[in-house]
């Protein structure tokens, strides 16, 4: 029997999107309360909108958290404390904690109240790695071709792991794992994000990789309907269709530079110290090799069909951020005009002359 959630807890409410879904949540009448957790306050504009969340100022990778859960009597956690970028975590180091040594936290704590009954997770597909040898989609089912060795996946995986063995130790809790691609849309910041806002976006020569993203609407609806209903298991989360990486350079009205492959720890040191984007080797090794996963359990047993594509997803973060394109279409469009006519014009020559 499907029960309805009454106590909410959400982690990782100073962000934008764990704002929003607490925000979302205060409005479902059969939830009386939500909790909002972080370590750190949210800013001033997030906080306003929080409406009648609770916010409590507290690290998960402190076992006081787990005060928090029994207190309140919480019967349904929602995990979106998972960082992706080191910079916004204060080093690597510190992410790795927040991330893994965190959530053994949160697992423990949920794990010794009987009152959680339901355990959201949001995960990624970048426990899939990026590789060369990847298959064309990764379904639910399968594994990365080689174990990330480093960083978010990495810490993701572990993530995993301790989620399955607290679904051992809990089989009463229901347990959905949100496996998303990236976010992207006209509000929310990632190192994805950033990273097409870029005036030049530097490229690795000779690759192209398929993408595939989510929009931020679509993220919501699925935490929340996750949150909300009774879904197991363990779910792709993708926009469906792709797109190629030259191609949304040229929708976002960017200027691409292809660089050889061996000056590509160079051009990461220089975007970084430019301070725009988080931008690390496993950033770089999907902006080469690309990932694509296969949405069918989303649509079949979760009952979710999102509403933007890949493309619309792109083109709504395009018009959202307000993005202009770095040269002016119809300059550029006069100049590859002029260069065509000096070839034609220098190939009749040449025919002339034989």
């Amino acid at each position: 029997m499907n029960m309805a959630p009454q106590v909410v807890l959400v982690t990782g409410v100073s962000r934008y999107l764990g704002a929003r879904l607490a925000r979302t949540l205060c409005d479902v009448p059969s939830i009386e309360r939500v909790i909002g957790v972080d370590a750190l306050p949210p800013s001033r504009e997030l906080r306003a909108s929080l409406g009648r969340t609770e916010f409590v100022r507290a690290d998960i990778r402190n076992p006081l958290i787990g005060k928090v859960i029994t207190t309140a009597a919480v019967d349904t956690v929602v995990h979106m404390n998972i960082r992706a970028a080191p910079h916004d975590s204060g080093g690597r180091s510190s992410m790795k904690e927040m991330n893994v040594i965190g959530t053994m936290q949160l697992l423990a704590a949920c794990q010794k109240a009987e009152t959680v009954r339901r355990l959201v997770v949001k995960s990624t597909t970048a426990v899939y790695g990026s590789s060369p040898r990847d298959p064309a989609m990764f379904t639910e089912a399968m594994e990365a071709g080689g174990a990330p060795a480093y960083g978010y996946a990495k810490d993701a995986m572990e993530i995993e792991g301790y989620v399955r063995g607290f679904a051992r130790r809990r089989p009463d809790v229901t347990l959905s794992v949100l496996r998303f691609t990236n976010f992207i849309g006209p509000r929310i910041e990632s190192v994805l994000t950033e990273y097409f806002a870029l005036p030049v976006v530097p490229t690795v020569l000779g690759f192209d990789p398929r993408l595939q993203v989510l929009h931020e609407d679509d993220a919501l609806e699925v935490l929340l309907r996750a949150t909300l209903r009774e879904l197991p298991g363990t779910v792709n989360v993708g926009a469906d269709g792709v797109m190629l990486l030259s191609q949304a350079i040229r929708r976002a009205g960017r200027i691409g530079l292809p660089l050889p492959g061996i000056t590509a720890g160079i051009v990461d040191r220089v975007v970084r110290r430019a301070g725009k984007v988080d931008y690390t080797a496993e950033q770089r090794r999907f902006l080469n090799h690309g990932r694509v996963v296969d949405t069918t359990r989303l649509k079949s047993e979760f009952g979710y069909r999102p509403r933007y594509s890949t493309l619309e997803a792109f083109d709504d973060f395009v018009r959202g951020r307000q993005l202009r394109p770095v040269v002016d279409p119809q300059r550029l469009a006069a100049v590859q005009e002029r260069v065509l006519r000096l070839a034609v014009r220098s190939a009749a020559r040449g025919v002339a002359r034989v």
